[in-house]
Parts: C-alpha cells; structure tokens; sequence
C-alpha cells in the first residue's frame, strides 16, 4: 500500500508537462512560418518565447541534477535553495550578459553604443531579473499555492530566510546602487561583486554545518523531540535555537520519506516525459551537457534582443530590462512553484534570494571584469552622449523602492498571502509601466 501511495505522490508531483510542450511546438511553428515569409520583426519576437521555454526545459534537469548533489552533500533546504537552485535557475543570465558585453564590444564601433547595449544591458537584465524574481516569483507561487494546496494555502517564510537571504539581497543591491550612481565601472568592481558573493557562500557553509551536526545528533538518538536534541547540543558545547533544531529534524524526517526519495534519485526531461536515474555521474553530466546549450539558448535570445530593438528603434537597454529579464527567469518561477508544492517554503522563498544575489555579484561582475579587461582594463561607462544612460536612474530607484516595499511585506506575518499575491502583481505592473513609457520616449529617467 505504502508503494502505491508512494509512485501516486511521485506522479502527482512530475506530471507531464502536455501544455508546455504543445505551446513550445506551436512558437516553434510560427517562428518557422514568419522566417520563411520574412517578416523579421515576428520571427524574433517569437524566438524569444520560443528560446524561454527551452530554457525553461533546461534548467529543469540541471535543477533535479544540482538537487540530488545537495542531496548527497547533505544540504539544507534553505541552504540549497540559495546556491545549488540559484545557481541553475540564473545560468541564463549569467551567459546574458557575457554574450550582451562580447556581442557589443565585436559589433559597435561607439563606445556610447557599446556601453548602452552591452554593459548597460547586462545591468538592465540582471536588475529587471531580480525585480522580476523579488516581486512576480513570489506572487505566482502564493497563487497556485492558494488554489492548490488547500491544507496550507499560504507561503509561510523563516525568520532566518528574511534575516539572513533578505538581509544579505539588501546589502549586495545596496552596493550595487552605490557603485551604478558613479556610472563608471572599474574591474576591481567586478572582484568586490564576486567577493560578497564568497561571504554568502560562507555563510550559508555555516548553516549547513549546523544542520548537519543537529542531525548527526538525531540519528544517535532514538528521541527526536527539540527539547531533548537541545540538551544534548548544549552537554557537546553546542548552542542552537530550538527553531533550527525542529527546522532540521523536520527535514530530516522528510528525507526518509519513500516518495521523497524515489523523486530526488530520477532527473525528468522532455517536459516530464523522460525520466533519467541520477547519481553521481548522471547528474554532473547533465550539469554540463545542460550548461552548453543555456550558453547557446541564451547567445540566440541576445541576438534576437538586439535585432528586435533595431527594428522596433527603441533602445536595447528597455527590451532587456522586461523582456529578456522575463524570458531568462522562467526558470525560477517554475523552481520556486515546484518547491512550494512539495511543502518546501523556505527553498521555494530563499531561492528568489539566493538567484538575485547571483545575479547581483556573478552575473554582474563577470560580465564587468571581462568589459574592462577587453578594453585594455579602462573602466566601463554608463554614459550616453556626456549624459546618464537613458532609464539607468528611475530603474535604480524602482529597485530600491520596490525591493523595500516588498520585503516589508514579506516580514509582516511572514507569510505571502493570495491577497499579498494580487498587491505583487501591481506593483509589477508599476514596473512594466515605467519599461514602455520609456521605451516610447514618454519619461527621460
């Protein structure tokens, strides 16, 4: 009986994904169709939906492959939603703008152009990504959660996930701030991103070596209350709050589950229709077979970019900010709402952090170190003419304000709620608003 309920859980969790695959045929179509009628200004509008879905398709075995390696390293949730997941939902990004800057640096010939569709675009990306992931992740995931998990319909958020993935998102965006007002950017800026990013990282190391002496402890015992756990903790010198104690015991008991188990040992591709038993050698594969084609998906959704901002004769740095940032963050949206339905709302929250601060200190200082040091190592401009780059200025103040606003409706019960949901939407739509009046020439910041 127990077998049956287990490979019922597994369906319910990996269905197929029939719509998924019909609307990528279909824009595989009609790309095809607008390519041989030359229309090029479809073609690559289609091309864009038609890359984000196989980006999407992507990133869902390097996510299952990067999962079953936390797995086997002995990750928490949290910790692996912050690195593992972030990683592999913001690979797309990190190729984004690598390709942005090289593409630019080969083909403008003005350092004004080169900075505007390079540079300038790779900080639109990244910055519309992360408003994207702070503010629209968040609210589809309460959204299905609401309809679809009736036994909890909320997303119920840690303190220790705001504490430490919030916190540490506000100071990487604050400096990313600081540094974008001076509007011209040194390679040693780039080294301060990748750095911060190193003291997350160790950060996140000492969570997880907490969790793993709770649970060594746990295992030695035949009582798992907190309490019990706790005394025990303190009697080996150890000092740990009864919240992570029942935090890590939860996951623990979790990792024995069957069905939990006969899910995170299979990868699905193919929208769920093939499925791939992972270990050690199947899920590093997949990790770089998968990395080869985001690199090229995401070099195609950049040249699309570039001739749709040609054709529309709108500036790159607007087409990038909503609509490259949105095709590149499929990806999370579809990690965040996978984790939530398996009741994991620290993973499916902290992954939204942990994939902003990659963007913020990778996917912005890589891209950054090689501008410069393409340039013989001078420092890359955010100017246009002696003037700040046309929307720079009102997409730093968007950041700022809306991560604030956002966060503080996090903290607030720490819950996300359908109501909370819908308030995510509109003040997206307030971002969406600013992204076409500027692309129109209606506001100049």
């Amino acid at each position: 009986m127990s077998d049956v309920l287990a490979e019922e859980s597994l369906q319910e969790v990996r269905k197929p994904h029939y719509l998924g695959l019909l609307l990528t045929i279909l824009f595989g179509g009609i790309v095809l169709f607008f390519n041989f009628s030359h229309w090029e200004l479809a073609t690559h509008a289609f091309i864009i939906c038609f890359v984000s879905l196989i980006i999407w398709q992507l990133c869902e075995p390097f996510a299952d492959a990067a999962q079953w390696i936390g797995d086997a390293l002995h990750m928490p949730s949290s910790v692996r939603g912050a690195t593992l997941d972030a990683v592999a939902s913001s690979l797309p990004e990190f190729f984004i703008g690598i390709f942005f800057v090289l593409t630019a640096v080969l083909h403008q010939n003005s350092a004004s152009l080169q900075s505007e569709s390079g540079y300038g675009a790779t900080v639109a990306t990244c910055a519309g990504s992360a408003i994207y992931n702070m503010i629209l992740i968040p609210a589809f995931v309460a959204l299905v959660v609401s309809y679809k998990r009736k036994e909890r319909p909320t997303i119920d958020i840690e303190d220790n996930v705001i504490a430490r993935d919030g916190i540490a998102f506000l100071l990487c965006e604050g400096v990313l701030l600081i540094a974008l007002h001076y509007q011209l950017l040194t390679w040693w800026m780039g080294i301060v991103f990748i750095a911060m990013y190193c003291v997350y990282i160790l950060f996140l190391y000492n969570d997880w070596k907490k969790f793993e002496t709770i649970k060594q402890i746990a295992k030695q015992r035949e009582d798992h209350h907190a309490e019990s756990i706790r005394q025990r903790l303190q009697e080996e010198g150890h000092s740990f709050s009864l919240t992570l104690i029942e935090k890590a015991l939860n996951e623990l008991q979790r990792s024995n589950e069957p069905h939990v188990e006969r899910e995170k040992n299979h990868s699905f591709l193919f929208f769920n229709m093939i499925k791939i038993r992972l270990n050690a050698f199947s899920s590093w594969g997949i990790v770089g077979v998968v990395t080869l084609f985001i690199a090229g998906t995401s070099y195609i959704l950049v040249h699309s970019t570039h001739i749709l901002a040609e054709q529309l004769h709108v500036p790159t740095f607007f087409l990038a900010v909503i609509v490259v940032a949105a095709a590149s963050s499929v990806p999370d949206t579809f990690v965040s709402i996978a984790a939530a339905m398996r009741g994991d709302d620290s993973g499916a929250v902290s992954n939204v952090f942990g994939s902003n601060i990659f963007n913020i200190c990778v996917c912005l200082g890589v891209p950054l170190i090689i501008n410069s040091g393409i340039n013989n190592w001078e420092p890359v401009s955010l100017m246009q003419n002696g003037k700040p780059m046309e929307g720079l200025f009102g997409l730093q103040v968007l950041l700022g304000l809306l991560t604030t606003i956002t966060l503080a409706m996090m903290w607030h019960n720490r819950q996300i709620t359908r109501t909370k949901a819908i308030w995510f939407c509109g003040l997206y739509g307030i971002f969406i608003t600013y992204a076409v009046a500027g692309s129109l020439g209606l506001i100049n910041v």
